[in-house]
């Protein structure tokens, strides 16, 4: 049967395909250490309770009848004030809009400003930019980091890409790689854009950011930063996304919000309104009071912080230690989101079988048949498949489950010639 170019066109998540993978063995009978998706088992990091209670109470009182097209008022309120208490941000009610998650929030950002053929610039790694280039018909330029900034993308490596780009995708905390922007980065490509918008003509499209922040209360010692708050002139032409699937560990609650000029984000809820990508209300009710209690939300926050970065540490310490072993590994030290980058740097060689590891997918396959750890290769993130690079992502996983595959990894690579 025909269907439209763009429905045949269409490529899967390369990280459902390794999900698939790990799958098929466990329907086997193997015990795998799932690294791969960035999702919380709610058995090891259940949402809070308080939340939860909030949730049941506005079911409970009937709310479950359509919300407005860009929140709940009531909801929008808090996001204001939580904008200025923990970012001194200064944003409207008429300025933010709720959906279901934030998924439909960036490919909104996408179709409120990309025309087809538009450039989208973006770092590789990075999560899903690709796909949304696709989706909207947009010529994606993505932009190969490197270890020596964490893998952040630099001003240095964006310039010769900004002119008469529409749209620049950035994100801190970043996934896949757990690593931030330091002041002076983000400072650098702020002053980038910024001159690259003046030097536009009258009437021209500008070159807009869009900053995916869902990450920002998940950082263990290092200050999130934001490009507004450094260069406040940015704020016609800055859209932020962010929400509570990671910051809550809420990934299936699915309340997400983006603020941003008015202009924008009017455009971005008349979009929403005719998909219907709403968040639930009873849910929006529930983090509208939830998030409102700010001792509440950092009590939690802080003990799931901990939780997180204890399962972070274990891993690189784990593989910090195989490295001083003499192993052919590396790692960055965590800073923030869920995600520790790894290097894994085993292409070329050979099994006891005498298979042949030609790219990182076959390295990553090896690993999960033969230490029975599944990681998820920079390649899927936009990379090419010659790079030994890794996210580990430990929300679904034990800190018992992490300290036990390290040997297992040991084992594994010892085997390999």
């Amino acid at each position: 049967m025909n269907v439209s170019v763009l429905a045949n066109s269409l490529i899967g998540s390369e990280i459902i395909k390794i999900g698939n993978e790990v799958n098929e063995l466990k329907s086997k009978g193997a015990k795998i250490a799932n690294l791969t998706i960035g999702d919380f088992d709610p058995s090891i990091f259940p949402i809070p309770a308080g939340l939860k209670a909030e949730i049941v109470d506005a079911y409970n009182h009937n709310q479950t009848n359509y919300p407005p097209a860009d929140g709940i008022l009531a909801l929008r309120e808090t996001i204001v004030d939580v904008l200025k208490d923990r970012y001194d941000l200064d944003f409207k009610t008429n300025e933010i809009l709720v959906s279901g998650g934030s998924r439909p929030l960036i490919y909104a950002t996408y179709l409120a400003l990309i025309d087809p053929g538009d450039k989208v610039i973006y770092p590789a790694p990075s999560w899903n930019n690709n796909h949304y280039c696709h989706l909207s018909s947009a010529e994606g330029i993505a932009v190969e980091t490197t270890a020596e900034s964490n893998f952040m993308p630099t001003a240095e490596l964006l310039k010769p890409h900004l002119k008469g780009a529409t749209l620049l995708a950035l994100c801190s905390p970043l996934n896949p790689t757990g690593t931030m922007f330091t002041k002076e980065q983000l400072e650098e490509i702020c002053d980038l854009v910024i001159a690259e918008n003046q030097s536009r003509a009258e009437g021209e499209k500008p070159l807009y950011i869009m900053y995916d922040q869902i990450y920002s209360l998940l950082t263990f010692g290092k200050e999130h930063i934001n490009p507004v708050s450094l260069r406040p002139e940015l704020k016609d032409y800055t859209i932020y996304i962010d929400g509570i699937s990671k910051c809550l560990a809420s990934t299936g609650v699915r309340v997400g919000w983006a603020f941003g000029p008015d202009k924008v984000i009017g455009k971005m809820k008349a979009l929403l309104t005719h998909i219907g990508a709403w968040a639930p209300k009873a849910e929006q009710v529930a983090v509208g009071k939830y998030f409102a209690d700010k001792g509440q939300v950092d009590e939690f926050l802080g003990a799931f912080k901990t939780q997180i970065q204890d399962s972070l540490n274990a891993l690189y310490e784990g593989f910090t230690s195989l490295k001083e072993d003499g192993f052919a590994v590396d790692a960055i030290a965590p800073m923030g989101a869920i995600y520790l980058t790894l290097k894994i740097d085993y292409i070329g060689k050979t099994t006891a079988d005498g298979d042949l590891l030609k790219d990182s997918t076959d390295v990553n396959s090896y690993l999960i048949k033969e230490a029975q750890v599944a990681l998820v290769p920079f390649s899927c993130f936009g990379t090419d498949e010659t790079k030994s690079w890794f996210r580990a992502s430990v929300g679904a996983c034990s800190l018992t489950d992490i300290k036990e595959m390290i040997p297992r990894v040991r084992a594994a690579l010892s085997k390999l010639k």
